[in-house]
């Protein structure tokens, strides 16, 4: 057995164990923390060096879409979707900016990241500041509702009327919550300062300025090669990078073997650690998704800059063998809804209906509501 096979070991027993050592947990988890320590802070060249391979192909794959949109459509939708990609890898630039960890410099860092939100469509400052209270709060059953996909518990749940149940079954349905949820959220939510869970006034500066610069920006572009070109070049690439990244979203907290915790409970580190995926991707894809799959790195230490995660990870095999998720087990995780506070797992709706009926029949304990 590997050693990382050793600890991939110890952490599903220390999963079976409920409740966890709490002090054992929390050492655990502060002993990670200083192993991240070592890896904060940008690199100046490496950064530089990501911006160039985004930018370039990208523009290249735009300059492509152009040439083809009037005559082999097919062909624009094919480099919509490596487009997509570099768009989401983006996004990543801006929320490392967010974070002030992808430049030294926090003025740079703001300013490359309000220059990148014309792309992504997400109001920079707005999107920092909720952003930043997702981190605070992750994991925190009574603090949900800061930048994740609303998750209801078991008793929630049960407490819905038929009605109630029935709009979050279709909102946590993978084929509105992706395609259609997600999209219309990038697209036509982040235009308006409501809706957000911060006021608006805390918003809409950010909202207002970015809905200018994109309509001068698009306004120019549009003005240069035609509206309805311009249309038909970035909707498909827009569509299928916000729902990518809600994807990524979604997975990075949304696999069985999560964590909530009530306030009086609820821990910072451990809920990073045990609360955060390690997306296990190929490597193409990691490249695209600027190494947000390791996730629980980074709710760790949010100041570690995307391309030195991997540097974190490589040094520490307890990190290469926790929260695990392929590719192929993600899949299976978009079934997953509804989180069970008795036996701390997420549910998918048939195991939460089925727990239900057991709460009825009295077959079952149940964690109060």
């Amino acid at each position: 057995m590997t050693t990382t096979e050793k600890f991939a070991h110890q952490v599903s027993a220390a999963r079976q164990d409920t409740p966890n050592d709490v002090a054992a947990l929390k050492a655990e988890a502060r002993r990670l923390a200083a192993h991240c320590a070592k890896y904060r802070g940008a690199d100046t060249r490496r950064a530089i060096i990501q911006i160039i391979t985004t930018t370039i192909p990208f523009l290249a794959l735009l300059a492509a879409m152009w040439m083809t949109v009037d005559h082999a459509y097919w062909l624009t939708i094919l480099l919509a979707v490596p487009a997509s990609g570099l768009l989401v890898r983006f996004f990543i630039i801006q929320h490392d900016c967010g974070h002030g960890s992808f430049l030294p410099s926090a003025r740079a860092n703001d300013t490359l990241g309000r220059l990148i939100s014309v792309m992504t469509m997400t109001p920079y400052g707005l999107w920092r500041r909720v952003h930043a209270k997702h981190h605070a709060t992750s994991g925190n059953l009574d603090r949900r509702g800061y930048g994740d996909i609303d998750t209801m518990t078991l008793a929630e749940y049960r407490a819905c009327s038929p009605w109630g149940r029935l709009r979050y079954r279709i909102y946590r349905h993978p084929l509105f919550l992706f395609p259609i949820g997600v999209p219309f959220f990038f697209v036509v939510l982040q235009r308006l300062p409501w809706g957000h869970p911060l006021e608006p006034r805390e918003g809409w500066r950010s909202v207002l300025a970015l809905n200018i610069a994109m309509i001068i920006f698009y306004g120019l572009m549009g003005a240069a090669i035609g509206y309805a070109t311009l249309a038909w070049i970035i909707a498909p690439m827009i569509l299928m990078a916000s729902a990518l990244g809600g994807w990524l979203f979604f997975i990075q907290h949304q696999f069985e073997d999560g964590h909530w915790d009530d306030s009086q409970e609820w821990d910072f580190q451990v809920a990073a650690i045990r609360g955060s995926s390690y997306y296990v991707l190929p490597k193409p894809l990691e490249w695209f998704t600027g190494n947000i799959g390791l996730h629980h790195i980074h709710h760790l230490n949010s100041v570690i800059p995307n391309y030195r995660l991997h540097d974190c990870l490589a040094a520490s095999p307890e990190f290469q063998a926790m929260n695990r998720v392929t590719l192929w087990e993600s899949i299976k995780c978009a079934r997953l809804a509804v989180w069970d506070e008795a036996q701390r797992r997420l549910l998918t709706f048939r195991e939460a209906h089925a727990a239900l009926a057991e709460d009825a029949s009295g077959n079952r304990n149940s964690a109060p509501a």
